[in-house]
Formats: C-alpha cells, sequence, structure tokens
C-alpha cells in the first residue's frame, strides 16, 4: 500500500506531504483544486511519462517520493523530473530505470484514471479484461509462442514462393552475370591480379628506358674501363692494410665476400632482366585489355577485386538455390502447416479455458452490479465466430463482447451500445474490482480487516455520470473494497466521501501572486463543512452541516471523531519529518 506520498515543486504544488491510511481514503476538493496533479505524481512514480512542463515554474526541478509498505518492510521511491525533461529514478535511494521502476509499482498500486469507463466502448478491451480476469496467463502464453513461430514460418514461405515466382527472371540475370564472370576466368588465387598487371604494364610501357638503365648498370659494375667490381680488389687489399694497422676496419674485411655477392648478383639480375624483357606491342595489348575487363567487372561489382571473386561465389550458391526453390517451397510448406497446427491446438485450449472462466465472469458480474444498486441485471460474455486464419493474432482466434440487459425483461445487448454513462462507471468499477480481486488472490474482500501490506488501488472520479443511490451503492462499494485494499478515491459526491475511512481536502490558494495547491486530512467539523460545500455549494448553511453530518453517522455507525486538526494529522507530520530525516 501506499504510506507516505511527498510532492516539491509540481505544477501548482510547491511542498505537499500526505500520510494515507489503509482502507478507503478519499480526497475531494473544488474543480482545478490541483487532484488530478495528485494522479500525475503518483503516475509519475508507476513509471509514467515525464514532461519539462510538469515541473513548476521557477524551480530547476519536480520530485515525488513515496514510501510503500509491503509484507511488514518499507520500500522508499523517488521520481525525479528537471525543466529539460529528463528524469531519474530510485528505489531505497538506488538509481534504476524506468521501466524497472514501472515493473515495481505496478505490484504496489493501480491507477485507475479518470474517463476509464469509456473504454469499455472499445470491444477490443473486453477480452483484455476477461483474460485479466480469468488470470490464464500459461494458456495464452503458449497461444503467443506458437503465434511468433506461425508468423515466422508464413513469412519465410510467402518469401520463398515469391522467390520462385520471380526464379526466371532472376535465373537468367545470374546466368549473364556467371557468364560474363566465368568468361573473365578469374582466379580465386589471384585476388590482387589487377594490382600485377597494373605493374606490368608499367613495365612494359618503359621497357626501352628499364633496359638501358640495366645495361648502363651492368657495365658500370662490370664491363666499363673504371668498372666498379675489377676495381674492388685493390680496394680490399688497402683495407686489409689498415686492418693490420687499426682493428677498427676488421668488420669491413670481413663483409668483403658478401659485398662482393651481392654486386655480382646484382650485376647478373641486370643483364637477365634486360634480356628478357619481352616489350612486344602484343603483350601490352594483353596487359591493356586484361587490365580493362577486370575494371569493368570491378566496377558492376566490386569495387574490389576480391569482392568480384565473392560475387562470383555467391551467384553461383544463388543460382545452386534457385534450381532447387522448389525443394526449399516443399519444405517450407511443411514447417508452416505444423506450425499451423502447434498454433491452432494451442488457441482451441485459450479459447476454452476462456468461455470457462467467461461463466464465472458473468455470474460475479451479475453479483457485482447487484450490490451497484444494478439488481437483477444480467450480464453475459459471448463469443463471436473465430477468426479466420488473416484474422489470427497473439491473444488467439477470439472475439468476445460484453453484453448486459440493465432491466427485466429486456433482451441482452452490446454493452457498447445500450449503456449509460452511469452504468458504463457502475460496470467498470464491478470489473476492476474483480479483477484486482482475483488477480491478487482476494476471493472475498467483505469483512477483511485493511491490511496495511494491502497493495493499493486508486480510482480518479469513479463516480462519473451517478448520482443519488447509485452513488450511495458505489461508496458503500468502495468502502467494501476497501477491507481488503487501500483505496484512494478523488471524488465531486458527498455520497461517497461519507464513506471513507480517512478524507483528504484538496485547496488550491493564491499566495504572494502565485496558485498553490495544499492537502489537509479532515477531521470532525473540518469534514462536516467538506461535506455540506459538496451538499450545497459555495453557501453553507446549518440545514447543510446536519445534513453531512447525518451522512456521516449513518455511513460510519457512529458520530463523527470529535478532535479537529488544521491540516495534516500530528502523526502524519512527526512520520513525515522522521522519514525526511531517512532519505524519502
Amino acid at each position: 500500500m501506499l504510506r507516505f506520498l511527498k510532492i516539491r515543486h509540481l505544477a501548482v504544488i510547491d511542498a505537499v506531504e500526505v500520510e494515507f491510511e489503509p482502507g478507503l481514503n478519499v480526497l475531494t476538493g473544488e474543480t482545478g483544486a490541483g487532484k488530478s496533479i495528485l494522479v500525475e505524481a503518483v503516475g509519475l512514480l508507476l513509471g509514467g511519462r515525464a514532461s519539462a512542463d510538469l515541473v513548476r515554474t521557477g524551480e530547476a526541478s519536480a520530485i515525488v517520493d513515496a514510501i510503500f509498505e509491503r509484507d511488514g518492510e518499507e520500500l522508499l521511491v523517488r521520481r525525479e523530473v528537471t525543466t529539460e525533461g529528463r528524469s531519474r529514478a530510485f528505489v531505497n535511494d538506488s538509481l534504476v530505470t524506468v521501466g524497472a521502476l514501472r515493473d515495481l509499482s505496478s505490484q504496489l498500486i493501480e491507477l485507475h484514471g479518470q474517463h476509464e469507463h469509456q473504454t469499455l466502448l472499445d470491444t477490443t478491451t473486453h477480452l483484455m479484461i476477461l483474460d485479466a480476469f480469468g488470470r490464464i496467463g500459461e494458456p495464452l502464453a503458449a497461444v503467443s509462442k506458437t503465434f511468433e513461430r506461425y508468423r515466422e514460418a508464413r513469412v519465410a514461405l510467402d518469401a520463398a514462393r515469391t522467390a520462385h515466382r520471380e526464379r526466371g527472371a532472376r535465373q537468367e540475370l545470374i546466368g549473364f552475370q556467371l557468364a560474363e564472370l566465368d568468361r573473365a576466368d578469374l582466379k580465386p588465387s589471384q585476388p590482387n591480379e589487377d594490382t600485377e598487371l597494373a605493374s606490368l604494364r608499367q613495365v612494359l610501357s618503359s621497357a626501352e628506358r628499364i633496359e638501358r638503365l640495366c645495361m648502363d648498370s651492368y657495365a658500370a659494375l662490370y664491363e666499363s674501363d673504371d668498372a666498379v667490381l675489377p676495381r674492388m680488389g685493390s680496394v680490399w687489399r688497402r683495407v686489409s692494410e689498415l686492418a693490420s694497422l687499426d682493428t677498427q676496419f676488421q668488420p669491413y674485411l670481413e663483409a668483403r665476400d658478401a659485398i662482393k655477392s651481392q654486386l655480382e648478383d646484382l650485376a647478373g639480375f641486370l643483364r637477365r632482366y634486360a634480356g628478357g624483357i619481352d616489350a612486344s606491342p602484343e603483350r601490352l595489348q594483353q596487359a591493356e585489355e586484361r587490365l580493362a575487363t577486370l575494371e569493368r567487372l570491378k566496377r558492376k561489382h566490386g569495387p574490389t577485386l576480391a569482392e568480384v571473386l565473392a560475387k562470383h561465389v555467391a551467384l553461383k550458391r544463388e543460382a545452386l538455390e534457385l534450381e532447387r526453390s522448389d525443394e526449399t517451397v516443399h519444405a517450407l510448406e511443411a514447417q508452416l502447416s505444423a506450425a499451423r497446427s502447434a498454433y491452432v491446438s494451442a488457441a482451441s485450449v485459450l479459447s476454452r479455458e476462456r468461455k470457462r472462466v467467461s461463466e464465472a465472469f458473468g455470474h460475479a458480474m451479475e453479483r457485482e452490479l447487484a450490490e451497484l444498486a444494478m439488481d437483477r441485471t444480467r450480464f453475459e460474455v459471448r463469443f463471436g465466430e473465430s477468426r479466420d486464419e488473416s484474422a489470427w493474432t497473439v491473444d488467439g482466434v477470439d472475439d468476445v463482447e460484453f453484453y448486459i440487459s440493465p432491466n427485466p425483461g429486456e433482451d441482452l445487448r452490446p454493452v457498447a451500445r445500450i449503456a449509460s454513462g452511469g452504468e458504463l462507471s457502475r460496470i467498470m468499477l464491478a470489473i476492476k474490482t474483480l479483477v484486482a480481486t482475483s488477480r491478487l488472490g482476494y476471493t472475498d474482500s467483505v469483512g477483511r480487516p485493511p491490511s496495511p501490506s494491502a497493495p493499493g488501488l486508486i480510482f480518479d472520479e469513479v463516480d462519473a455520470g451517478i448520482g443519488g443511490r447509485a452513488a450511495d451503492v458505489v461508496g458503500r462499494k468502495l468502502r467494501t473494497l476497501g477491507s481488503a485494499f487501500q483505496v484512494l478515491c478523488i471524488t465531486h459526491l458527498p455520497q461517497i466521501a461519507a464513506y471513507a475511512d480517512t478524507h483528504f481536502q484538496i485547496d488550491k490558494q493564491v499566495r504572494s501572486e502565485r496558485a498553490e495547491t495544499s492537502v489537509r486530512r479532515l477531521m470532525s467539523d473540518a469534514r462536516v463543512e467538506e461535506l455540506s460545500r459538496m451538499l450545497g455549494g459555495a453557501v453553507v448553511s446549518d440545514g447543510l452541516r446536519q445534513s453531512a453530518r447525518e451522512m456521516l453517522k449513518e455511513r460510519s455507525g457512529k458520530t463523527a471523531p470529535s478532535r479537529k486538526v488544521g491540516g495534516e494529522s500530528e502523526r502524519a507530520k512527526a512520520k513525515g519529518g522522521r522519514r525526511k530525516s531517512r532519505g524519502a
């Protein structure tokens, strides 16, 4: 349950601290006083969308702190929103993601907003309500799993069939490309053939110059009058004599044979290279043509020769796959058939479970509606024809719609078509009661003492479209619901507010030229005054006060406590201070 809520710098709220109690907590106030801001604050704690517009003008950030109580332990939750629209979330002072906050908070409290009853007009929501009541997560998960397999098999088969239909054109294109690549006679072992040919072309186009340089260099080493090699003998004799005089020359003397060998090898290579150059125009033309072929292929399939070679391999593989496309289609058809059968089987199990649950849900709804001043109302869950294959979804093959007959003797008709606004509100309250009690394992909420560890339910103006006797029974129902859960209800109706175990007033005043919302817990005469205002408006008479006292006495079974507290209770203030020191 939500034990303590502290809001700072959120919209018209500068600073508010509220300590909630088990049972039914009612919040009342004039329209525009800021009740929706409290709901917005709780929404932030539930991982709702953060917006810079929520931050109070002139402040750097808005902060919402809360203390939840679960299984006897306190859990501190915080959400911060900056003027830049960034937000941070903390649980027990540890930074968490908004997703983690959303998962955690959903286990602690449920928020049912204004106009939520209007969702009943959308029949697609009826199936989700039925599933939530029945807690049929296991068969629903099985359907979801098999649907994903079915969908994947369908996509794969459609792609294979499309490829099969386009096979002729594709095979023709691949055949043309393969023929071109095959004619090029590419060698996988020569991925750098283009680079090597470019070097060869450079040599062939400069053959005369290369030959001259080689012969001149050879002559300088061997054949000219002042050739290097013949004259090296006298050089080495002098170095030998120097080495005998100074050992520093010895290393050079020892390198004599290696240097001589290298120069002789160079001379031999120069002569052979010059004599081996085939500088015929035919060879140069061959190199030019081969390079042109490779460049053309690189432009079409490259940009590198290695990528051209890879494309060649890929085209061969695709050509083979196209030849086997019939086999592929047949195999995928078999896979789809198996996936279809698995999905139909899982969906059938889910449908049977839904139909079983629907009977219990219908009877439970009739009991709940009877308690909400809709006596003798008949309620039924009807199933449409199973969806055809094109309409299969992750939720199964069922179409579900709620039917109702609010008046004896009338036929059952769709809720979305015949229910009034007040009836929709009460139907939604009954649904929320049943889903909450089912989800949390409470089969009978009547007579249970409020538990501090019970989860919280927040109803924002559940009284839309109702009044009079209907409002009274809704208030009674909320109080009964509060015997098993903590219930926070924002209402405009005194008939509902009078049933509160704890009553808070939300008020907005202008201080120093700024609107500011405050929240105070009402006790005794303050509560009588608020109910009187709700009964009569701006002018509160003694008659209205007496009516308010009688309303409180009638609904509580006792007179209101005599102690009057102006603002937050002393215990709430004390706990607020204590928790503030603990980082709340």
